[in-house]
């Protein structure tokens, strides 16, 4: 019976994104060994869990203990197909596979290199000699937007290069919320009658820049409100600059929030701030929901919308082209609801149902005997 290892920084994204891959191969008659860090979570298709002590900080002691841990992982189970996930994890585990006797053949799936044009020289040469250092133990590289595709194959950072759209989203569970329903959910919520309610679930972090959304909501009608779900290290810092700026009253913070398929029916538009992306599942659900987005203009966003034609893009961080962006998409409803639809139908090509098959046989072509 062959064995896969899927390896990630935290169990929530292996959890999030993966169970259906992992389920593909148990279906297969393979079996499924998992190892991430953070919060164990449960993850019943996957035959065996294995906690590695991974964090954040790439320097970290703890991340070489996980390389530790994952290289007698390997030596112990003959594995024959090793899928890595996140920056941090597929460092690491691509270190402990150097240099093995009998190495595993090596998945590298790339959820958005935190380095594009725009970062700092410094930073782009350090995040680039980390992929270039674990590009031998690349057999397979699967990136999921253009830049990273294409600086992946310029950099030659893996044996094969491919793109993939995305790792599918499971669409199915979507609903529209009869009108009665969510004026109810919207009442519920504190939404009043004549509110309108923008929409940005991710994790607080730098990156994801609520921040910038916050700062921005004063330039835009008192009747707007700001629906930010999720959790992180950055989520009480933007609660106190909500406080700061005097619109904690236009905020929710409903916390984490799984699934976020009524809060898409809640809205009445999709908005982004992120400093880049892979290929963000929050923007496509939010297409799927018939939304109109706002996303800020980086890759994975670009990837995904034309402005103009299946939503609006701002320069990343500009405070006053969000505002203008949003106000356009409230002032004109029948475009905005336009933008929606057809963003609606470029969804179909990243519906899980269609992407699952691509990755999978691209995970099969490289396993090793």
């Amino acid at each position: 019976m062959p064995v896969v290892l899927f390896t990630a920084s935290t169990w929530s994204h292996l959890a999030s994104f993966h169970r259906p891959y992992l389920r593909a191969f148990r279906e297969l008659g393979w079996q499924v060994h998992a190892a991430c860090g953070g919060e164990p979570q449960d993850i019943p298709e996957a035959d065996a869990h294995f906690q590695v002590p991974f964090e954040k900080k790439m320097s970290s002691p703890r991340n070489f203990q996980a390389q530790a841990r994952l290289r007698q992982l390997m030596k112990e189970t003959d594995y024959a197909l090793v899928c890595t996930h996140t920056s941090l994890a597929a460092f690491f585990t691509r270190r402990a596979a150097a240099g093995l006797r009998c190495r595993p053949a090596v998945v590298n799936v790339v959820h958005g290199y935190l380095f594009d044009d725009a970062t700092p020289l410094l930073k782009k040469s350090i995040l680039l000699a980390a992929e270039r250092l674990t590009a031998p133990q690349t057999d397979l590289l699967l990136a999921m937007n253009q830049w990273d595709l294409d600086a992946a194959r310029r950099y030659r950072l893996g044996a094969r290069v491919e793109g993939i759209p995305g790792i599918g989203v499971d669409f199915s569970a979507f609903s529209a919320l009869t009108p009665e329903a969510r004026a109810a959910r919207r009442a519920a919520c504190g939404i009043a009658p004549g509110e309108r309610l923008l929409l940005y679930g991710a994790e607080f972090s730098a990156r994801k820049n609520q921040a910038m959304l916050l700062r921005a909501l004063p330039l835009l009608p008192s009747e707007v409100k700001l629906a930010l779900p999720g959790r992180g290290a950055l989520l009480e810092e933007c609660r106190a600059l909500a406080h700061r700026l005097g619109v904690e009253q236009r905020v929710l913070f409903p916390g984490y929030v799984s699934p976020m398929w009524d809060w898409y029916a809640m809205a009445d538009a999709a908005v982004s701030a992120s400093r880049s992306e892979g290929l963000p599942f929050n923007i496509m659900e939010a297409m799927y929901a018939g939304l109109p987005v706002a996303a800020s203009a980086v890759k994975g966003h670009t990837d995904l919308i034309a402005s103009g034609q299946t939503g609006l893009l701002y320069p990343y961080g500009d405070e006053g082209a969000f505002s203008r962006a949003v106000l356009w998409l409230l002032e004109h409803p029948a475009q905005a609801a336009a933008l929606g639809e057809a963003a609606r139908r470029r969804t179909a090509a990243y519906a899980l149902h269609a992407v699952l098959p691509l990755v999978m046989e691209r995970y099969l072509s490289v396993r090793r005997s």
